[in-house]
């Protein structure tokens, strides 16, 4: 089914879309939600499409046609399909956002800056947190040891990062802090505690403040059971 999500434009968009732009998701999914966060916080009209798991709806000829890993999130805006929830969001800053550099910097020294932490949400986030709670939440066999270790680690990093500056890649919210919010949120759920990182917490909470901010549904499992 297909839900037209209530989302009020702003006055900080270079344009609107020509029609709401489509997204094909799953909502437990953090990339997806990551995307879901950035065209809400931007104010974009956006149409969710259910991509339902179980039946393999991803593995269809239609879905591979967008995707040809088979993954959510996939937007369509207009004419351009795009796959790969980072790739969409720095779509999205350098179409939509009047404040694009704010999102992504242009700037050699910020920018890098926010690819770093877009690394990070490919790679450490998604093999720690991440991981830890497909574990959980899938009932899979794996021990999801290795996973919760990597994810106290990254958090670690990112605490003392925190301690330097208000967001991830200083102290007004980029990219990186949308890319690694929803799996950072929701690591509880993957029986990582976020207790001994009260920055943090801190720093959920500001991303949670935002203007249009929207949760990522919660699952009843692991520590948030």
């Amino acid at each position: 089914m297909n839900a037209v999500a209530a989302s009020t434009p702003n006055a900080s968009l270079k344009a609107l879309p020509a029609q709401p732009i489509k997204l094909y998701r799953v909502a437990i999914s953090g990339h997806a939600h990551r995307v879901e966060l950035f065209l809400s916080l931007l104010g974009l009209p956006f149409e969710r499409v259910e991509i339902d798991l179980a039946a393999k709806a991803h593995k269809t000829p239609e879905f591979l046609a967008m995707n040809a890993f088979g993954q959510v999130p996939v937007i369509q805006d207009g004419d351009v399909t795009l796959a790969d929830s980072n790739a969409i969001l720095v779509y999205l800053a350098r179409r939509y956002a009047q404040d694009a550099d704010a999102w992504m910097p242009t700037e050699p020294v910020a920018a890098a800056a926010v690819q770093r932490w877009l690394s990070v949400a490919a790679g450490p986030l998604a093999f720690g947190p991440a991981a830890a709670r497909v574990i959980q939440l899938f009932k899979r066999p794996d021990s999801p040891d290795a996973a919760i270790a990597r994810a106290h680690a990254l958090f670690a990093v990112m605490e003392q990062q925190l301690g330097q500056s208000a967001f991830l890649a200083g102290n007004t919210p980029t990219l990186a802090d949308i890319a690694n919010y929803s799996y950072t949120a929701h690591a509880p759920e993957g029986n990582v505690s976020l207790e001994p990182y009260p920055r943090l917490r801190a720093w959920l909470a500001r991303i949670e403040a935002l203007p249009r901010f929207v949760p990522m549904v919660k699952t009843p499992t692991g520590l948030a059971a």
